[in-house]
């Protein structure tokens, strides 16, 4: 439940993920002023796994779509399932980082010795531009954490705390 309110709302830096958001009337590019989004990634101690970015950043215009791949690769010599958690920064950014599509919060299998691309889909939504706050934002970064996915008793995923 938590997740779901941090991904409508952008709480804590958790880009949005609201459907209602994800409207074609939203992804028009807007104004004049590119914000440069880049891409971090880190990996749990606990996963045998390297996930980088295959790009540093990418220029938006507020409601331009735009796509971007990371690459996983699993060097352990089992099979292992990982979740990735995801924030943006500055946390005020988040409810205007909004996801069309990613990989985030769902269990990605890779084999031993694999590789995957995982894209991601985005863009900043138009109503950044009426917030005084956002005027002076430029550089906006994605970040995820790759985990070990964890079960409960009921074979359900135990998402991974985050700070």
């Amino acid at each position: 439940m938590y997740k779901a309110y941090c991904q409508k709302t952008g709480f804590g830096g958790t880009p949005n993920t609201d459907e209602g958001k994800l409207t074609s009337d939203r992804m028009v590019p807007q104004g004049d002023k590119r914000i440069r989004v880049t891409f971090n990634s880190q990996v749990s101690d606990a996963l045998q796994w390297k996930f980088t970015p295959q790009q540093r950043s990418i220029s938006v215009l507020p409601g331009e779509t735009a796509l971007a791949f990371y690459t996983a690769t699993n060097f352990s010599k089992e099979d292992i399932i990982g979740i990735a958690t995801y924030n943006v920064t500055p946390d005020f950014a988040a409810p205007y980082f909004s996801k069309v599509q990613c990989f985030c919060f769902d269990e990605q299998k890779l084999n031993a010795g694999e590789s995957v691309d995982m894209p991601v889909f985005f863009f900043l939504d138009p109503d950044l531009l009426d917030n005084p706050r956002m005027r002076d934002v430029d550089l906006i970064t994605l970040s995820y954490t790759f985990f070990k996915a964890r079960y409960d008793n009921n074979g359900r995923v135990l998402m991974p705390a985050t700070a």
